[in-house]
């Protein structure tokens, strides 16, 4: 008897049976592995990114809304964003924007209760998160096309109208402190939160939340904070999904028409580079290191954002073919975990490399990481690698914006950073032209490891040698 599994193995087999590459005529068939032709030197008609543009219009209160409008599913997607963020937070009270973020969800809003606005958004199966980074706030709403004009008026109320529950604002204190004392015991985490307070010192940006700040903040630090950035020209939301723009624009008059608080929009400061080559140990008794060395590099707004953008790539970001990857975990085995990173901003950049190793191989993986640096300097980079880091990084970019929300939203974000209104049709574009001479200007610009912080945590007594002078001994926070 044939059974469904055998079934299986022959039809499998049968896919793998065809005719070999190597035979001109097709008539020879025999049966080769997937090794025979990687993936990746597979040839395929280049992708082409026409996204549809969102509608943009300005409410008669300031806010500035993108709408885009698809009928494809009976859905309603709502992204808002306002200029504020960690980075606002006022000297002492580090985590005051994280803590507004969660009691404006939590705390109640409007005649609503924080339980009362919990139970009609489950009842209606409503998805809402609020949120802050360093220079941003956030607001995402998604809903079912019948219940998105009840899950708008509810985040209306939360922005215009927080009540910041004394109750939620006080467990929302004692969740944020809670996950502080559990960082030391993360050391990936707690190394990544000390290289920010490094890169960032002297710009706001490197102030994070400590037990003693959040214990510091009150209600009417919420209520200050909140007025002083949520006002309605300081808002921007994109609305998508299954109505009509007529719909749209009429809901959020009808909720947010009467919101009409001024306010003068802020702008923090562009950091400076302080990096000087040294190098920083936190002692920490475990058996591996997590090794950070970075600086700042080009802006979205920089003649070199697009060359950086693929040197980058090629050196850590590209995962397992990045000269990082390739040199330190593949070819040595020193490392379970290394790679590059590249965060651009309006104004500046932020570039780091990284490897997590074993404690008797810590220098060693530093020098690597340096010597990697300097090879992209002085060598340059060979047209294989050039290619692939511009085909992946091209086909990625097309396929991040697989929903219409996605679209509006990366759409808005163009007006919020100040970018030219085609960046994303000509993004490809750019990135096609880099040529090994941008790269190797790119490479000579911010590849010099006298530049860079760094950042070393393990146990110093398991080192193969002393770090390289000179070294900065931090003390860890809560350590023995």
């Amino acid at each position: 008897m044939i059974t469904r599994t055998k079934i299986l193995i022959l039809f499998v087999s049968c896919l793998l049976c065809v005719p070999h590459p190597a035979a001109a005529d097709g008539s020879r068939s025999t049966c080769y592995s997937a090794a025979a032709v990687p993936p990746d030197r597979l040839a395929f008609k280049a992708l082409s990114f026409t996204p549809p543009q969102a509608q943009r219009l300005v409410m008669d209160n300031g806010i500035i809304l993108y709408f885009l409008e698809d009928h494809e599913l009976p859905l309603v997607n709502i992204s808002v964003v306002f200029r504020t963020g960690a980075a606002y937070d006022p000297d002492g009270k580090a985590g005051l924007a994280g803590l507004t973020a969660r009691t404006m969800r939590t705390g109640g809003a409007g005649t609503m209760t924080g339980g009362e606005i919990d139970d009609a958004l489950a009842f209606h199966g409503i998805s809402l998160q609020i949120s802050m980074e360093a220079d941003m706030g956030l607001a995402h709403l998604s809903a079912l096309k019948e219940d998105w004009t009840k899950g708008f008026d509810i985040l209306s109320q939360i922005l215009a109208n927080p009540a910041f529950e004394e109750e939620k604002l006080k467990l929302a204190k004692d969740l944020a402190i809670e996950d502080l004392r559990g960082i030391a015991d993360d050391p990936s985490r707690y190394a990544f939160r000390e290289f920010r307070k490094l890169l960032y010192r002297g710009n706001a940006r490197g102030n994070l939340a400590t037990p003693a700040s959040i214990r510091a903040i009150q209600r009417s630090d919420l209520v200050a904070f909140h007025r002083r950035f949520l006002y309605p020209k300081n808002v921007m939301l994109t609305v998508t999904g299954d109505i009509t723009r007529a719909e749209a624009v009429g809901v959020i008059n009808r909720c947010l028409g009467a919101w009409r608080v001024a306010g003068q929009t802020e702008k923090i400061s562009r950091p400076a580079g302080r990096g000087d080559g040294s190098v920083h140990h936190i002692q920490k008794d475990i058996p591996q290191s997590v090794i950070i060395s970075g600086r700042f590099g080009p802006s979205k707004k920089d003649s070199d954002f697009y060359a950086f953008t693929v040197l980058d790539f090629i050196l850590g970001s590209g995962g397992f073919r990045s000269r990082l990857f390739q040199e330190i975990r593949s070819n040595r085995g020193l490392a379970y975990s290394t790679g590059s990173f590249y965060r651009p901003r309006d104004d500046y950049g932020a570039f780091g490399a990284y490897a997590l190793t074993k404690s008797s191989s810590t220098t060693e993986v530093l020098d690597l990481m340096r010597a990697l640096l300097l090879g992209m300097k002085e060598k340059g980079i060979d047209e294989n690698e050039l290619s692939w880091a511009k085909k992946s990084l091209t086909n990625s970019f097309i396929f991040s914006y697989q929903s219409i929300d996605q679209i509006a939203f990366s759409q808005m974000m163009l007006e919020y950073d100040g970018l030219p209104a085609d960046f994303l049709q000509t993004y490809t574009v750019k990135i096609n032209k880099v040529g090994p001479k941008e790269i190797r200007f790119a490479a000579g610009c911010y590849y010099d490891s006298r530049d860079f912080v760094t950042l070393v945590l393990g146990n110093g007594k398991g080192f193969e040698k002393p770090l390289p002078e000179p070294v900065t001994v931090i003390r860890m926070e809560g350590a023995e």
